[in-house]
């Protein structure tokens, strides 16, 4: 028996006890998850390396069945992209003059809800949050998905800046434009071009914390369409992104095409190749 848990059994306050035990069970839970992830990622991984079951089984001690068993079921290893243990969906908040009050633009709504059913396919526990229309938002805490963009948030325009290779370029009096420094070229969306045409970009990337402790998963568009199109891309090609940039830092742009009544996603496809920024670092 751990200490924690005979800690808790010598609560005496019913009350005290329940919170603390209800407290207790979903960490635990939460542990369970992670560590049937991390399981299943292990025997994938190993197969994926040329090792047969059998032999997993073998070098493991475990049953050729059982590592059948783990390899299919479980949370699937590739929604450790989105982070680990619990996952919080923060969308900003955008102040409405008609109804004088904060309220979310309906495209920013879709994409956290698309991400919170994202999140929970994979088993995680989910809450959402909002950038606050002044732009304050705690970027220091675990499991963050923000769907924010730098015009909206001194913090989040922060984040974008760590990026060694891709960057948000917002000259004088012209729309916003993603810049990719190792092309020099500049991407623009085709609702600020002439003619305008129902294209835009979104950025993906997972950039440090600013305390240094962990990572943020950012997402934004140049226009909401943007951000609603790496949710599309995400929520369709999640294992080919993980498969590829694991839980280390990167960026990448998305090319959006999209209805130009609804704002819904037709087509979203990398613009640019996933940069990691270790490599960049050492380029």
């Amino acid at each position: 028996m751990s200490d924690e848990l005979q800690r808790i059994m010598a609560i005496d306050d019913p009350y005290l006890l329940l919170r603390e035990v209800t407290t207790r069970l979903a960490a635990a839970q939460q542990e369970v998850t992670e560590l049937a992830r991390l399981r299943r990622r292990v025997v994938q991984d190993l197969h994926a390396q040329g090792m047969s079951y059998a032999q997993i089984a073998e070098k493991a001690g475990l049953s050729r069945g059982r590592i059948h068993q783990i390899r299919h079921t479980g949370p699937a290893p590739e929604g450790a992209f989105l982070g680990t243990g619990a996952v919080t969906v923060v969308t900003p908040l955008r102040w409405d003059d008609a109804k004088k009050r904060p309220v979310v633009a309906m495209a920013d709504m879709n994409s956290g809800k698309r991400l919170e059913e994202l999140a929970k396919s994979y088993g995680f526990d989910v809450s959402s949050g909002h950038v606050q229309v002044s732009g304050e938002v705690d970027l220091n805490r675990d499991g963050l998905v923000v769907v924010c963009g730098p015009g909206m948030s001194q913090a989040m325009r922060d984040l974008y800046a760590q990026d060694p290779v891709l960057a948000w370029e917002h000259p004088e009096g012209e729309p916003w434009a993603l810049v990719d420094r190792r092309t020099g070229t500049a991407y623009h969306a085709g609702a600020d071009l002439e003619p305008s045409r129902p294209h835009d970009v979104g950025y993906l990337g997972r950039l440090p914390r600013p305390g240094g402790n962990g990572s943020v998963l950012a997402i934004a568009g140049i226009h909401t369409a943007g951000s609603l199109g790496v949710v599309h891309l995400l929520t369709s090609d999640l294992s080919a992104l993980w498969g590829q940039v694991g839980d280390r830092h990167f960026s990448t742009l998305v090319s959006v095409e999209y209805d130009p009544e609804t704002e819904e996603p037709q087509s979203a496809e990398l613009l640019c190749p996933l940069y990691l920024h270790d490599e960049e670092a050492t380029a």
